[in-house]
């Protein structure tokens, strides 16, 4: 199980846009289309990941609590399905409905949105306030598989407090989030052999 830290974006930039398939509802879902009247948080998970199901049960709370505030919710899965299928979006799919996930489960298939986003690792959380610039990025808490901590969702919690009342949510509080890196895909291989040189 790797450990990846997140590459926390620079704060104040503009949510780039994206145009994704929600393995959900089966609609291809742009920013503007998630985003909540009051901020939104975006999340950037997979099926696989042990950092991701050791969250999971949090990240449900924290996404009712958010769309009950008008804070948009999505969750983006960019890994490679080929070398992992079990994060294949049919799987997706199930897997939002087993866990229980209100909000859209996107399939970034070319990995484009993740590589806009500098993500590195699941999970990784970013919340941008109402007008779409990034206020928080990292971790939702100190919690991992291993180190026995209360999952609570303390770090998280906070930012998206302090979004609604308008406040800055200060740099020395956030942390890069930790977990398994992106599975990205492979470059593809050259045959030498098939490979004609100019002389």
């Amino acid at each position: 199980m790797s450990a990846t830290p997140s590459n926390m974006l620079k704060l104040g930039i503009q949510a780039p846009d994206f145009k994704l398939l929600d393995t959900v509802s089966g609609k291809k879902l742009s920013f503007n289309d998630i985003k909540g009247k009051n901020g939104t948080l975006l999340m950037f998970i997979c099926n696989h990941c042990p950092y991701v199901l050791h969250v999971n049960d949090q990240i449900v709370r924290i996404a009712k609590d958010c769309q009950a505030k008008a804070i948009g919710v999505a969750a983006i899965s960019s890994n490679d399905v080929e070398y992992y299928p079990q994060d294949a979006p049919n799987l997706m799919h199930t897997q939002a409905k087993k866990v229980g996930y209100t909000f859209p489960y996107l399939y970034d298939e070319e990995q484009s949105v993740a590589k806009a986003y500098k993500a590195a690792c699941t999970p990784d959380f970013y919340v941008f306030d109402k007008n779409d610039k990034l206020v928080y990025r990292g971790r939702m808490d100190e919690s991992t598989p291993k180190n026995n901590l209360v999952n609570d969702g303390h770090d998280l919690r906070l930012a998206l407090d302090l979004l609604l009342q308008g406040e800055i949510i200060p740099d020395t509080q956030q942390k890069p989030s930790i977990g398994c890196n992106i599975k990205w895909k492979k470059p593809p291989s050259i045959n030498l052999q098939e490979v004609h040189f100019k002389k």
